[in-house]
């Protein structure tokens, strides 16, 4: 069972877009949601190949857009929509993924004959993996937690940070995205939820107090974020297993588009490794 495209509406807040990949055999399997990173979405490069192997793994995977991800209904991919990207920060991302939970495991729904709830896992990629740590440590419902090439910090990422006296009487920078050429805006409002939220947002703190198994995979090559930042998660909770990817890239040898029908071969350590986590 593939569901696309699906939309969650929700009132005074913007819809979320979301993909569902599962068997329908009524056998309880764990549900598996998965978060994208800064300027990321649910259809970007091989994530719909990820999918198709966790279902064929007999799990019940979710992925979906942040609602202010900058795609939209009608066009989840790349960010039609630059105004919402613009108005997106942590909180939003946070509540979203607490929307998409509750949705997927309300009884209304019709899923729970196929999601055993006590097996709820969340993988974070990149920014993502920020989220899905602060998630875990709010949520006593999540039973396992995967970081793939993760953040270790919000405060210190490049859309938080840097003159902030001329974007504050601005009220806007831009972000360059290479692969669309498009100015891509962080209104003012970003800084100041990160201000404002301050504690909730320390990631340390959220990794330091995990209680549940977690599992942290970052290439040893990435240019992106340096697995220096995978070693100071391992650090904060020693409990963590850290698989290190060799000769490997942020996005684990991926691009977009991707019109193979594999997944490249790093690609395929990390879902292998995320199973066999979540099995275990």
């Amino acid at each position: 069972m593939i569901k696309q495209n699906q939309v969650l509406v929700r009132k005074n807040k913007k819809a979320i877009v979301y993909d569902l990949y599962f068997n329908e055999n009524k056998t309880k399997k764990p549900l598996v949601v998965f978060c994208h990173g800064y300027k990321g979405y649910k259809d970007w490069g091989a994530w719909h190949l990820v999918a198709d192997a966790f279902m064929k793994a007999d799990c019940f995977f979710v992925k979906f857009n942040f609602s202010h991800n900058g795609g939209t209904v009608n066009n989840p991919i790349d960010f039609p929509d630059l105004e919402a990207f613009g108005n997106n920060n942590y909180t939003k991302e946070l509540d979203d993924l607490d929307a998409l939970l509750n949705f997927t495991l309300d009884e209304s729904q019709g899923f729970l004959n196929e999601i055993d709830t006590e097996c709820i896992i969340l993988i974070g990629h990149s920014r993502g993996g920020g989220v899905v740590n602060i998630k875990a440590s709010e949520d006593a419902r999540i039973s396992k937690l995967i970081n793939w090439a993760s953040i270790c910090d919000f405060g210190k990422r490049t859309a938080t940070t840097g003159e902030l006296e001329k974007w504050k009487s601005e009220g806007v920078k831009f972000v360059l995205n290479g692969r669309t050429n498009q100015k891509m805006p962080h209104y003012y409002q970003f800084y100041e939820d990160f201000k404002a939220n301050e504690t909730r947002l320390h990631i340390e703190s959220a990794v330091r107090s995990l209680k549940i198994p977690h599992l942290i995979i970052h290439a040893k090559d990435d240019p992106s974020v340096k697995f220096d930042e995978a070693l100071q998660l391992h650090h904060w909770n020693p409990e963590s297993k850290l698989l290190p990817i060799i000769n490997s890239d942020h996005v684990f040898g991926v691009k977009h588009p991707w019109g193979k029908e594999d997944m490249a071969n790093a690609l395929e350590q990390v879902v292998k490794a995320s199973l066999e986590f979540i099995c275990s």
